[in-house]
């Protein structure tokens, strides 16, 4: 059941929220920005720093993987003390490994630098969505999430465009550098605004609630690290299958975790995680919806870039214009969603991901059948198709899955969805580019043969994982609609008793419809 003193206001918002909120994202796009261009940058960088292909997938998922890492812990300590303090400290973290990004003379100081810019990351996000979680409240936090989900898609795709238009600037030799120098005057800026914005205070943990609980959040960390670090490390190429050992620590390590945690509430203490939100419906359907779904995305967009230099060899500057229609569709898209997901709620996303899934059929078969030159045009229309879908999924999506939480638990509820899609996106990055570069060095012929191979096996990889997401929405549509049921059932029971009362006490079935009344407009009927 949901909590109506949690979450029926904001907690000590400021004057103008709305402005608030326009740093946080802003902050958002920019960490996300930083994924999505650097795809772009990554022959460059092949070219300058002479890096092999374990490293260069170490830039894009080592990010991901510390990203993953910090996400609980920071957005449990940003709801237990100050989100706006952990806000300032990650966007300066962020800054400084941009610069160290910028400047690095090697591959290996890159990829570490990249590792940092993923903490920096981690400790971010979370507060963005407890923040957003903390400013709104009903239809405006809808409309909230579906702007914030419109920017978010913008980044994404545009971030390629961009990344080209840098690189197209500074040069192939070291163009690739001006994707981090871009980060650090802007982060400058951000952090001047969100010191000045940003709420000051929100409301105190209970003295239950007060510890971190450090043996939770190692335990945690450890079970994130062996859970990502084998699809890390896979190149696609002679990969040793021993790292896939690692899982079993994964195993071990998340059984003591989960045993901790109940021995640490049990103790009258709150834990790093509440395994409490994952009886909510709402939140653990959205959560595999989520993580199925950014398994896909990201792979997608590295892959398309990839197929574009190398196999079709165009400019990086070009290839990253491809995913321009996504992006102008998706924003578009998520924007109208984010006003429709009150009234619509689920089966919103799961028509989302039926257009997504079109579109991205659509778009690897017309980049093989199409002749060189027409394909990229073919595979830009339908990624247009994709993003109207797209749109429809990430935003209202984010919104439901947070509807039933607490204000004071949305950071770590924000982090643990978060964790979930950086999850997602470490596994198909990693499954994405093993499948390419697999095929591309162990295939022989025509160049384009054997591109179109591996861009099609891919493919079959990404739609597989947007299919699953489908797959959870459809089970957890399935779920709601059982749950009406049964709650239409209570309640025309207990209209039976109050008729049969309604002579000597002159009550009427507008009481409980009155009482109904009060129900939060993005909580659906039957959800736990």
């Amino acid at each position: 059941m949901s909590e109506p003193d949690a979450i029926s206001r904001p907690d000590s918002p400021p004057a103008s929220p709305w402005r608030a909120f326009a740093v946080c994202v802003s902050v958002a796009a920019l960490t996300i920005l930083d994924l999505s261009k650097v795809n772009v940058g990554l022959p460059s960088i092949e070219k300058a720093l002479d890096a092999g292909p374990t490293s260069l997938q170490l830039i894009v998922a080592g990010y991901a993987l510390a990203f993953g890492l910090v996400l609980v812990p920071s957005g449990r300590l940003g709801d237990l003390k100050s989100r706006r303090t952990m806000f300032l400290v990650g966007l300066t973290l962020f800054a400084l490994a941009s610069l160290a990004c910028a400047l690095v003379p090697s591959i290996e100081l890159l990829v570490v630098a990249r590792i940092i810019q993923g903490i920096a990351a981690g400790i971010q996000m979370p507060q963005v969505l407890g923040l957003v979680q903390q400013l709104f409240v009903g239809p405006d936090r809808g409309r909230a999430f579906g702007l914030f989900g419109a920017i978010i898609g913008l980044s994404t795709a545009l971030g390629p465009t961009l990344g080209g238009l840098l690189i197209l600037i500074g040069g192939d030799e070291n163009g690739w550098r001006l994707l981090f120098w871009m980060n650090v005057p802007l982060a400058v800026i951000l952090f001047v605004l969100a010191w000045r914005l940003l709420p000051r205070r929100q409301r105190s943990a209970s003295s239950a609630s007060s510890t971190l609980d450090p043996v939770g959040i190692l335990l945690l960390g450890v079970s994130v690290l062996a859970l990502m670090l084998p699809f890390v490390l896979t190149t696609g190429k002679d990969d040793p299958p021993a790292r896939w050992l690692i899982l079993i620590v994964f195993a071990l390590a998340f059984a003591a975790f989960v045993l901790w945690e109940r021995r640490y509430r049990a103790r009258g203490k709150t834990p790093v995680i509440d395994f409490g939100l994952f009886r909510r419906a709402s939140f653990r359907n959205g959560t595999l919806i989520a993580a199925a779904y950014f398994a896909a995305m990201p792979a997608t967009f590295l892959t398309v870039t990839l197929f574009l230099q190398q196999g079709l060899e165009l400019k990086p500057v070009f290839a990253g214009m491809i995913t321009i229609p996504f992006a102008i569709a998706s924003a578009f898209s998520a924007w109208i969603s984010g006003r429709l997901v009150g009234r619509i709620g689920r089966p919103l996303v799961l028509g989302g991901l039926v257009i997504v899934v079109i579109g991205f059929v659509g778009q690897i078969t017309l980049a093989v059948l199409l002749p060189p030159e027409l394909a990229p045009f073919g595979m830009a229309a339908a990624l247009f198709v994709a993003g109207i879908g797209g749109g429809a999924v990430i935003s209202p999506n984010q919104t439901l899955t947070l509807a039933e939480v607490p204000v004071a638990e949305g950071g770590v509820a924000g982090s643990i969805g978060q964790l979930g899609q950086r999850v997602g996106t470490a596994i198909g990055l990693a499954t994405g580019t093993a499948v390419f570069y697999a095929i591309i060095a162990g295939e022989s012929g025509a160049r384009i043969e054997v591109y179109h191979d591996a861009y099609r096996s891919v493919g079959f990889v990404t739609v597989g994982f947007v299919v699953l997401a489908l797959i959870f929405a459809i089970a957890d549509q399935v779920s709601r609609a059982r749950s009406r049921v049964r709650d239409a059932a209570e309640i025309d029971g207990d209209g039976d008793v109050q008729r049969a009362d309604s002579a000597s006490t002159g009550s009427t079935r507008e009481d409980s419809r009155a009482g109904a009344a009060t129900t939060s407009p993005l909580r659906e009927p039957g959800e736990e």
